[in-house]
């Protein structure tokens, strides 16, 4: 069931590590997942090689408290993967959980992966037919009942062919027998990372989590590469010709840690020259520029520097509350949006404010906000948005509302306005967002344009497939 979320739901964070030497590789995945923790709070896991078995501990709930255990003794191991989930495609059930450990005539096969297959239907329906029985409704479990009934007879082979059937967005980390996988989809969706040290190589969705585990010298898993890490060494092939990307251009709005790389690309330096583009674009007279904390903090470092007004934290976040998305009825979500954010009086009062989000999805937060800031005394709030209007749902690793929940398929900058109480709304236009970021064709934009870069007509409004 889709929730009545404010912000886009991503996701999921993956991990993976492969050591020349046995080192405690379930307590590196904990520092791991807990960098990526923002990637997805509902579910996590490790899956480890303990001796000559491959086993899987994994639960509902944030990482601190599933995997603690993890912590208080030494684990010897040379591979293991981690996963930390939002559900997208299949709920949050434990069944959903990941890793997905399995063993079959390829092997013993464990797989973590960040992304939504977007021809899910059409791989499932053949499966069935086929006989094969599903103990969850992810996608991700295609991806293994792919492999086992591959007739390739050796495990490399059957997981090339299955890469080659699969569409949509997929990063994966996969332990097969006592070596890493990894591996992305060709079009590059979602972001990717290897490095090492002392011996040691790690991979993850973002370099906050390769920073924590004191790696300096990583790069991306290239969009179409698999990559396989044992005792040999790294071998790397491509699956997949070169071709365009359609990188994930939410990854830099919003999702990633401003401490991280992703795509190659810095983050923190990414939101602040969305954050300049907003201000070029600036025609209302203000006195300060406020964030929402936290999405809204180097967006509007950024605008603040570029039109040389002064950065307040004119809000401030309470970090022991929850995600106001997770409320069931209207109410409790305005009355969950005033627990976490707070406005600063003695910093708004009298102010003409310039308010810096990144998105506006079903405008719920932002109507609350600007009533906290007006019944603080502010005595304008112009609302502005560090990317274009969200028209059109997401199919590829982003938990979207439907077309028409979306606030801005119902409603112009002008009548949100009105609608929020705002003195005004703008929104980054998508040829300023594209010129914040380095090869701007290599990006989807798909949830502002509609124009998908693979098919989606098997998936219907609600994301998933028909």
């Amino acid at each position: 069931m889709k929730r009545k979320n404010n912000k886009l739901g991503h996701y999921c964070g993956i991990a993976g590590i492969f050591a020349r030497d046995e080192i405690n590789i379930p307590e590196h995945l904990f520092y791991a997942l807990f960098s990526l923790q923002h990637r997805g709070q509902e579910s996590c896991g490790i899956s480890y090689r303990k001796g000559d078995q491959l086993v899987v501990y994994k639960d509902l709930g944030m990482v601190a408290p599933v995997l603690s255990r993890y912590l208080q003794e030494n684990r010897l191991s040379n591979v293991g993967i981690g996963h930390v989930r939002y559900s997208t495609h299949g709920g949050n059930k434990v069944e959903n959980v990941q890793p997905i450990m399995v063993s079959c005539n390829k092997g013993t096969i464990a797989l973590a992966h960040n992304g939504n297959l977007s021809n899910t239907r059409e791989l499932k329906q053949k499966l069935f037919s086929d006989g094969s029985i599903f103990q969850s409704t992810s996608d991700s479990e295609v991806i293994l009942h792919l492999i086992s009934r591959s007739r390739k007879t050796d495990f490399y082979g059957a997981l090339k062919e299955t890469l080659g059937q699969m569409e949509g967005a997929f990063s994966l980390a996969m332990v097969h027998d006592n070596s890493l996988v990894l591996t992305r989809d060709p079009l590059g969706f979602r972001p990717l990372y290897i490095g090492s040290r002392d011996g040691v190589t790690y991979a993850a969705s973002e370099t906050c989590a390769l920073d924590t585990l004191g790696v300096k010298e990583y790069r991306s898993v290239d969009a179409g590469e698999l990559t396989i890490i044992d005792k040999n060494g790294v071998h790397t092939e491509r699956f997949a010709p070169k071709g365009p990307k359609k990188q994930c251009i939410f990854e830099l709005i919003y999702f990633a840690r401003p401490d991280s790389s992703v795509f190659d690309t810095s983050v923190h330096l990414t939101r602040k020259r969305m954050g300049a583009a907003l201000a070029a674009c600036e025609t209302v007279s203000a006195d300060i520029v406020v964030p929402v904390p936290d999405s809204g903090n180097i967006a509007a470092l950024g605008c603040a520097e570029a039109s040389g007004l002064p950065f307040e934290m004119g809000l401030q976040r309470n970090h022991y509350a929850g995600r106001s998305f997770i409320m069931p009825t209207t109410a409790e979500r305005e009355l969950a949006v005033r627990m976490k954010l707070h406005p600063v009086k003695t910093a708004v009062m009298d102010k003409r404010i310039i308010l810096i989000d990144d998105s506006i999805v079903r405008g719920t937060t932002s109507r609350t906000l600007v009533k906290l800031l007006k019944d603080a005394g502010a005595k304008e709030v112009h609302l502005r948005l560090s990317s274009p209007e969200i028209k059109w749902p997401c199919y590829f690793g982003i938990d979207t509302p439907t077309r028409d929940e979306l606030i801005s398929n119902r409603k112009n900058p002008e009548e949100l306005a009105a609608h929020i109480g705002a003195d005004s709304v703008k929104f980054l236009p998508i040829d300023k967002l594209a010129s914040c970021v380095e090869n701007p064709e290599d990006f989807c934009y798909a949830c502002f344009s509609g124009s998908y870069p693979v098919d989606v007509s098997q998936i219907n409004n609600n994301g998933a497939c028909l």
